[in-house]
């Protein structure tokens, strides 16, 4: 079964993936960053410009920076994003999860129209009560241009 463990949990860390979402669309940095551990670790093997952070701190001032060159109508709009879990798995403290993805900007350099279907691995645990990425790794299914 792709959705296993107290159903409170995986309510929780769904809300977590839309959170991370909403983030992305409102380019809202608090919001997103809250999504985050303070140990936790982003890897994007899609884009080996950038590759990997390590540590909050790290991951939200890239996101920082990549939220002002990813953006739509010459970025006076943000990015859509848009997260669907495809799992979620609760074991405990810890889960491990998959989150599918819609994306849709413009190229920082040529402007054109970017169509991108992906996803999340996750690793997520509960600290002090709320559920937080620990790891994210990113894949593209699907690009169109």
């Amino acid at each position: 079964m792709p959705f296993t463990g107290p159903l409170e949990d995986r309510i929780a860390i769904r809300e977590v993936m839309e959170t991370y979402a909403y983030g992305v669309m409102t380019k809202n940095a608090e919001v997103w960053a809250a999504t985050w551990a303070e140990d936790s670790y982003w890897a994007l093997p899609e884009y080996p410009d950038l590759g990997g952070f390590e540590g909050k701190k790290a991951i939200v001032e890239a996101w920082i920076g990549s939220m002002d060159a990813y953006g739509l109508d010459n970025m006076t709009k943000p990015m859509v994003y848009l997260a669907n879990p495809g799992r979620i798995e609760v074991d405990g403290d810890k889960a491990v999860a998959t989150t599918f993805t819609i994306e849709i900007y413009e190229h920082p350099e040529t402007r054109e129209t970017i169509f991108t279907n992906g996803h999340y691995e996750d690793e997520l645990a509960r600290i002090d009560g709320n559920w937080v990425f620990t790891r994210r790794e990113y894949r593209i299914f699907h690009e169109r241009r």
